[in-house]
């Protein structure tokens, strides 16, 4: 089994990481003091081609495979993770089930705008009183004439206050359980919908997160993606490909602080040599390096599964599991590593301590991917 980048990969992966270096890197910090989102580094993504890389040529993009589309997260999130974070939600927690199931109308309609970073994209599945638990989303969607009427609220939805475009989950039928979710298309301007004001988070503060408020939301009949209970469906197949892109996001943080610590302990002095040459320090560098390059492994492997069209769900849980555990060890240990200086703010770890947590949270939580994990097991042996 071979899992060499091709020849094109590694170009793509060369070029990506010399723009994010060059272009996105150098902005990180203020993004994360700020706490706002980097429309300029948005507009370069766009200009490249990077938030068209999931989506097919014909609709605008490039139609990479999923390891391209884990190579650029992880180059992405290694230069800023909330600008990843966000370009994540975009181009493809939204565009994967219009890809996926939309008619041809909605694909002509939304996806070249999502390739060239005209519209900003979301997914609304999380609500006040669900996260894991799916099937107990309160959201109603009701058919009346030519329109569907959504009511209820979406909570923690990464681009929430700036999407232009969001696929939202809602039960059509209350009765049916799981067969009763339905996907709709939501736009910015629908009478009913609006999104409250970004929350304060601890980590990846550039790119915000608010909620998503259905009050009578108007929806055209024809931004029903797919057909009614399809929904959970079309969920579960998007977290899939979100899981190997968080896992990917997951790594590009744990690559920095690898990058930081390795440069931090050849430049730091104490008892007069670099602290590198202490193993106290070089131990917790070469489990770093274990650690990061095992979850490249495991990501790629899924990735590929997934490219090849095989079952790949316990390996995807397998891979955002490992990737998102180590990738929090990982940035507490470069923290370490720099001491006192790595709780200050002037040094890139404490804001990569800071977005790492988020791994372990987002796009199912560690408990969600063992319960995957220890399912599958039960149930073949």
């Amino acid at each position: 089994m071979d899992f060499e980048l091709s020849d094109e990969q590694k170009d793509f992966q060369r070029s990506f990481r010399s723009f994010c270096e060059k272009e996105i890197a150098p902005r990180a910090k203020e993004v994360d003091e700020k706490g706002e989102f980097s429309f300029e580094n948005w507009k370069g993504l766009a200009k490249i081609g990077f938030l068209g890389l999931f989506i097919p040529e014909e609709y605008g993009g490039s139609g990479a495979s999923l390891i391209t589309r884990a190579v650029g997260f992880e180059e992405l999130s290694r230069a800023c993770a909330a600008t990843a974070l966000s370009a994540e939600s975009s181009a493809s927690l939204c565009t994967t089930p219009i890809v996926e199931f939309g008619t041809e109308e909605q694909k002509k309609k939304y996806l070249p705008k999502l390739a060239r970073g005209e519209f900003i994209g979301a997914m609304g599945l999380t609500e006040p009183g669900c996260g894991s638990d799916l099937s107990a989303i309160k959201t109603r969607a009701k058919k009346e004439g030519n329109r569907y009427i959504l009511n209820g609220n979406k909570m923690l939805i990464t681009n929430g206050p700036i999407a232009d475009v969001i696929v939202v989950m809602a039960v059509t039928d209350k009765e049916a359980d799981r067969k009763g979710m339905s996907f709709f298309i939501v736009e910015k301007g629908f009478k009913g919908f609006s999104a409250g004001s970004p929350l304060d988070k601890m980590g990846t503060r550039g790119s915000p997160t608010s909620e998503l408020i259905f009050e009578d939301c108007e929806v055209p009949e024809e931004n029903l993606i797919a057909e009614e209970g399809k929904g959970f469906l079309m969920a579960m197949r998007t977290l899939e490909h979100a899981r190997i892109g968080m896992a990917a996001w997951c790594l590009g943080i744990a690559q920095a602080c690898l990058d930081e610590s390795k440069k931090y302990a050849q430049e730091r002095f104490a008892f007069g040599k670099p602290i590198g040459y202490f193993q106290e320090v070089n131990f917790k560098i070469a489990d770093m390096k274990v650690d990061t390059d095992t979850a490249r492994q495991l990501i790629y492997y899924a990735a590929w599964l997934k490219d090849q069209g095989k079952p790949c769900n316990v390996e995807i849980s397998i891979a955002k599991l490992f990737a998102s555990e180590i990738t929090t060890k990982v940035s507490s240990n470069a923290v370490q590593i720099h001491g006192g200086y790595g709780y200050m703010k002037e040094y890139t770890v404490e804001r990569l301590y800071r977005d790492a947590k988020l791994g372990e949270i987002g796009e199912g939580t560690s408990e969600i991917q063992r319960m995957i994990i220890v399912r599958d097991l039960l149930e073949k042996y």
